[in-house]
């Protein structure tokens, strides 16, 4: 796996490239150097963009393994900085799923748990390091 950074404009504007030519963006604040331009996100908003992005790859996939009627899903990144010094880690991140569909509590419950705890890579890259919680809500279309 490879990604590729390149410098956008005279700021802190940059675009990675993937093996494929996708391309993701990643901007600054200005109280972090930035232009304030405000074109893409941050890279620590990147980081909660990857971890809620694998996790719902894992539920999608789940709940259709178990014949749930999974009309659409959203999910909500929250992550908790440090406060004070001048690297500011993540210290907690919670995921709160919103399931939209015909689905059963058990299997929406069992689904997030296995996604978030077991199967996510992104998670498990960060769980040492970072309290991760979840919880969802199942919304009948």
């Amino acid at each position: 796996m490879q990604i590729i950074l390149k410098r956008l404009n005279k700021g802190l504007h940059f675009e990675a490239e993937n093996e494929n030519g996708a391309k993701l963006q990643f901007d600054a604040l200005p109280s972090d150097g930035g232009l304030g331009e405000g074109l893409a996100p941050s890279p620590m908003q990147g980081l909660l963009a990857s971890l809620a992005g694998c996790t719902v790859f894992d539920v999608v996939l789940i709940l259709q393994k178990k014949r749930q009627n999974l009309l659409d899903v959203q999910v909500v990144a929250d992550g908790q900085r440090r406060a004070e010094g001048q690297v500011k880690p993540f210290e907690r991140i919670h995921l709160h799923y919103k399931l939209f569909g015909d689905i059963d509590h058990n299997a929406a419950e069992q689904t997030v748990q296995l996604s978030v705890e077991k199967y996510c890579s992104v998670a498990k890259s960060l769980s040492e390091k970072i309290e991760i919680s979840h919880s969802f809500e199942i919304i009948k279309a």
